[in-house]
Parts: C-alpha cells; sequence; structure tokens
C-alpha cells in the first residue's frame, strides 16, 4: 500500500528520524493557516508546497514550488490543489492533486549548494537480505545516475538474524563523505531509518533526498513510502492511511470483493486461478500478438457470483477486446467454472467480445461439452498453444 509523503514522515518522525516539518492542507486558505502555524514553529516566512500524489518527480512536473510569503502560499497553492499532475511516474492523464503538504523550508538563506544524498531501504529478492541503498547523488535526477554512474550508487544488505550493525551505518555515513558531526548525526539517521522500515513492516523506504545543513542536521527532506499489504492487520492506523483516490477504481471496488485485479494496459483480458498461473497467461497473450489488461485472479471458489463479478471488472476497461479465461481445476472442479461461466455470460447479457476458455483438472471434458454447447460466443482450448491461437485469431 503507498502512501503519501506527508504520512511517510509521520511514520519516520515516530522512530527518531529528523524530517522536514509540514502541514497537510485541503485547499488554498488552509495552506495560509498552515503556513502561519509553521512560521511560529520555524521562525522563517518561506515555504514549500508539494503536492501530496502518489508518484515521484513532482517537482518537475510543476507539484512542488516555494512561496517566500503568504501571498504566494495562497496563490500557489490554489494553483496546485485541483491540478492534474503529469510525472514520468503517471499516466500520460496525470493524477489530480486533491491536497498539498506545506512544509519548512530547509535550505537556510545564505547557504552555499547544499548536500543531498540518496536512500533507500528496500528487500534485495536475490539475496533474502534487506538492503540500504545509497549516493552522494541526491536529487531530483536520481534515474540518471544510476544509467549513468552507477558507481556512484552503494549497497549496504543486512542480515535479517542480527539487524543493522553500528559499523554499517558508520560505513555508509564515510562512503557518503562525511566527518565529524555530521558523521554522527548521517549514523543516527541510518539506524532509525532502518527501525522504521523493519517495525513498521514496509516493503520501501525511498528518501529522497536526505539533506546535511549548513549546520550539520541530517533529515528526510521527502519520505516515498510502501507498506506491506500482508502485514496490515498489526499496523490499523497505518491501514487507515490509504488514500482510495490515489488507486485505481477498480482495483479498489476488486478489493471490496475480494478479488485480486491490477490494472494494466493492453487489449486482453485475465482471469485465472493463482499468481504463477496468472503470470503464465500474460505471457501468453504477448506471445500472441495482444497485451494483457490486467492480472485478475478469482481465486479457489471460481463459482458463477466470482466469475460474474470477475467479468464486471474486466469489462469497465474499454480497451478489452477479447478475454482469456485459463483456470487449472484443482480444488475447484472445471465443469463447477464452466457452469459458472455461461451463468455469468447469461446473467450479464452485455458481453460484446469474444471470451476464450481454457479450462485443466478435474472434469475439464465435461467443462469443455458445456462451454461448446452453451451457444455463447465462447470459445473452448485445451493446450496453451491452441488459446495462444484463438486469441491470435479474435483479434485479427
Amino acid at each position: 500500500m503507498n502512501i503519501h509523503e506527508y504520512q511517510g514522515k509521520e511514520i519516520l518522525s515516530s522512530f527518531g528520524v529528523r524530517i522536514q516539518r509540514g502541514i497537510v492542507a485541503q485547499d488554498a486558505k488552509e495552506a495560509v493557516e498552515a503556513a502561519k502555524k509553521l512560521t511560529e514553529q520555524t521562525g522563517t516566512g518561506w515555504h514549500v508546497i508539494k503536492a501530496q500524489v502518489h508518484a515521484g518527480g513532482r517537482g518537475k512536473g510543476g507539484g512542488v514550488k516555494l512561496a517566500k510569503n503568504l501571498q504566494e502560499v495562497e496563490d500557489l497553492a490554489g494553483q496546485i490543489i485541483g491540478m492534474n499532475l503529469v510525472t514520468p511516474q503517471t499516466s500520460a492523464e496525470g493524477k489530480k492533486v486533491h491536497q498539498v503538504l506545506i512544509a519548512e523550508d530547509v535550505y537556510y538563506p545564505g547557504d552555499s549548494e547544499p548536500e543531498e544524498y540518496y536512500m533507500s531501504v528496500l528487500l534485495n529478492r536475490g539475496t533474502g537480505r534487506n538492503m540500504i541503498m545509497y549516493s552522494t547523488e541526491g536529487g531530483v535526477d536520481i534515474e540518471t545516475v544510476a544509467e549513468e554512474t552507477p558507481h556512484l550508487i552503494f549497497n549496504e544488505e543486512i542480515d535479517p538474524a542480527v539487524g543493522l550493525l553500528p559499523f554499517q551505518a558508520r560505513r555508509i555515513a564515510f562512503n557518503l563523505g562525511l566527518s565529524g558531526n555530521a558523521f554522527k548525526e548521517m549514523t543516527k539517521f541510518v539506524m532509525a531509518l532502518y527501525e522504521a522500515f523493519t517495525k513498521s513492516d514496509s516493503s520501501l523506504f525511498e528518501i529522497n533526498p536526505v539533506l546535511k545543513t549548513s549546520d550539520d542536521k541530517i533529515l528526510a527532506v521527502d519520505a516515498k513510502v510502501t507498506l506491506d499489504d500482508n502485514a496490515l492487520f498489526r499496523h490499523k492506523d497505518y491501514a487507515e492511511m490509504r488514500d482510495v483516490r490515489e488507486e485505481s477504481p477498480v482495483e479498489v471496488e476488486a478489493r471490496e470483493v475480494g478479488l485480486n485485479y491490477v490494472d494494466l494496459d493492453g487489449n486482453v483480458g485475465c482471469m485465472v486461478n493463482g499468481a504463477g498461473l496468472a503470470m503464465a497467461t500474460m505471457d501468453l497473450i504477448k506471445q500472441a500478438g495482444g497485451e494483457p489488461a490486467n492480472f485478475l485472479d478469482v481465486g479457489g471458489t471460481a463459482d458463477a457470483k466470482r466469475v460474474e463479478e470477475a467479468f464486471r471488472l474486466i469489462l469497465k476497461d474499454d480497451k478489452v477486446k477479447a478475454i482469456l479465461v485459463n483456470i487449472f481445476g484443482g480444488i475447484v472442479r472445471c465443469d463447477r467454472v464452466a457452469q459458472g461461466i455461461v451463468d455469468a455470460y447469461k446473467n450479464m447479457g452485455n458481453i460484446h467480445v469474444p471470451i476464450i476458455v481454457r479450462l485443466q483438472g478435474t472434469n475439464a471434458d465435461i467443462a469443455k461439452e458445456i462451454i461448446d454447447n452453451s451457444g455463447l460466443d465462447v470459445y473452448s482450448a485445451v493446450e496453451f498453444q491452441e488459446a495462444a491461437d484463438k486469441v491470435q485469431e479474435v483479434l485479427s
């Protein structure tokens, strides 16, 4: 589950990580009041207006602005709230901004060029260990750094049996070229950041930039956080941070009815049972010349009601030109799935795209007969290649 920057910073602060302070606002008037409160706390009248959307690269899209007085706070907040923010991590339509973070300006007036670093904590799936990835080249162009100068990006892997050790945090500070009090502050920052990552059951913490101020303070100026959905039962307060406005409406609806659905950009809808079979099915579609329009796992109870809900979700996408149903009948019998497909088709009555059904497993032969004798615009297949050929045929 992705959360907003201000929410990620709340989690960081609760574990002792120094952050850029800020107050979230829903409109321009709230933004002004937030700026006034921050001025009382910080003593500065300059503030950063930051769009709160689940996407990186906000500055490049015009979603981060510096305001030098309250009038600019009101004007800039009014411009950003309600805009469709397009960044390298959004679609061409962008994401609508519903709120902004009014943050303190942590770049002190008169400072020389600020020192910005990149730091993230995530799982290295190749080794099964958590990893801290960091670089001296923090800021908006970290992707360019990774592509053109990968030697400037360092990794520190952590043994899950013992956790992050102090010498590792010191090595990170050393590799970042720090010394004196800044070295000590970075060591504390890294230890607290890793604790926040593990104890919040997150799958990603990305801080870009981590800032060293002229008086050697180390703080998180940004926070991109992804929480592990499977651990939210342990964090009821984090679960309440979900902002469904930032998610695909179809994915939200699927979650409410208990279906695993991920929206994609293709033209062939997928309905399968099991994540592994889903991945294979998407490969099959691409080999047949199509593009998968979704990932949809109906699980082990593919009855008529569940199949009908799955069809409705898939058909909300106007780009879908065909639907491929690929079910392995182990726990669930194939004939029950086939009957569910036929019943769902008749109940809906408005399915306007061809459906290819491949059922393998228990009672697969009976299932094929049910599909073939239904009289509907549904095609049965037995082998993977046969299903691929049928997809290719209906798309041509």
